[in-house]
């Protein structure tokens, strides 16, 4: 009798315990998608775990992060783009992510060294182009080193060099080839432009569409959200325009860029945050995740969304680790400032 009035004294404890101090996992995100908030809130329903969630850019998150040192409260930092992840591991605001479940799910060459970070969804940064213009015949074996042919004088639509996604592509290429051979390409790339870089992706699309440019570079899940309709007819009407092509297919494949997460150093709640991690790498996350934001799965188990796979789903990916896009980064911001690419 005495045992099981202890055991259950133990039982109130834990449950009162529970009551008074809720579990919880503090999230700052550079992510803009209510349909994550949705996501977020399928796992407390699962777990019980308190999600908060602080959004902003990534520069002023990431700041943020320091100045607050070992009294931030935050858990977990999501971002997009493995250069911003690089930087905040770089800064040793990052701890090991000790989880077999995600060691299974994320291929190393999605994970910070360590395992400090990994990618949650990846987007590919493809070739868009009018299909009433070109052929897939015509362009299906044009790869990124192409780009800067002759050929394609005044025919190609890009973003600014001030654009993270640019940069890391860049960075890859010095990753791949070295600073001397990525110059060169860019200098050539940049004698292309059709116009003076502008706008967001959607935009290098729009110019595609609109005949303004022949070809455009722009994240493959821009596409996604235009076909959707979610953002007016103008941009369906648009986007219907155009197709994707995934550059590099008998090379080295096309070059894939991530939107991931890690635990922060001075996490105060790190087992709630490996759940977190873990569910956001399940099958049902993952499922939410392609379906809502037209990114591509982690979890092999899980097929792209159905506006993307009819551009293709067995695509070759690029196999550089994508730390190098935030080793690289001063080299490819300094490199592009040479060539002129505004």
């Amino acid at each position: 009798m005495r045992l099981k009035s202890f055991l259950s004294i133990v039982l109130t404890l834990v449950v009162f315990s529970n009551f008074i101090f809720p579990k919880e996992v503090n999230v700052y995100t550079s992510r803009h998608y209510d349909s994550d908030i949705e996501l977020y809130d399928k796992f407390t329903d699962l777990t019980g775990i308190e999600v908060n969630i602080i959004s902003a850019k990534s520069k002023a998150l990431i700041e943020r992060i320091r100045s607050e040192g070992q009294n931030s409260p935050a858990d977990v930092f999501i971002t997009v783009d493995a250069g911003n992840l690089w930087k905040v591991q770089d800064l040793g605001l990052f701890q090991d992510i000790n989880s077999k479940k995600v060691d299974e799910t994320v291929p190393k060459s999605l994970r910070g060294k360590n395992n400090q970070w990994v990618a949650l969804a990846k987007r590919a940064r493809v070739i868009f182009y009018n299909p009433d213009k070109y052929s897939y015949e015509e362009l299906k074996d044009l790869a990124y080193e192409d780009l800067s042919l002759p050929k394609w004088q005044n025919k190609l639509a890009i973003r600014s060099s001030n654009n993270l996604y640019n940069q890391s592509l860049v960075a890859g290429m010095i990753a791949k080839y070295g600073e001397s051979y990525t110059e060169s390409w860019a200098q050539g790339l940049v004698n292309n432009f059709a116009r003076k870089p502008q706008g967001n992706d959607r935009g290098q699309i729009m110019a595609v569409a609109n005949n303004e440019a022949d070809l455009a570079i722009a994240n493959s899940y821009y596409l996604g959200h235009m076909l959707s309709g979610k953002k007016g007819d103008t941009q369906l009407n648009a986007g219907k325009k155009v197709a994707i092509l995934f550059p590099s297919q008998t090379k080295g494949g096309a070059h894939i860029n991530i939107s991931g997460g890690g635990i922060l150093k001075f996490s105060k709640n790190y087992d709630s945050a490996i759940e977190f991690l873990e569910f956001m790498l399940s099958e049902d996350a993952q499922k939410h995740l392609v379906e809502n934001t037209y990114e591509y799965p982690i979890n092999k188990n899980v097929e792209p969304s159905k506006l993307m796979a009819q551009f293709g789903v067995d695509f070759k990916e690029e196999e550089i680790n994508v730390s190098n896009f935030g080793k690289y980064n001063a080299a490819a911001l300094k490199l592009m400032d040479r060539v002129g690419w505004q």
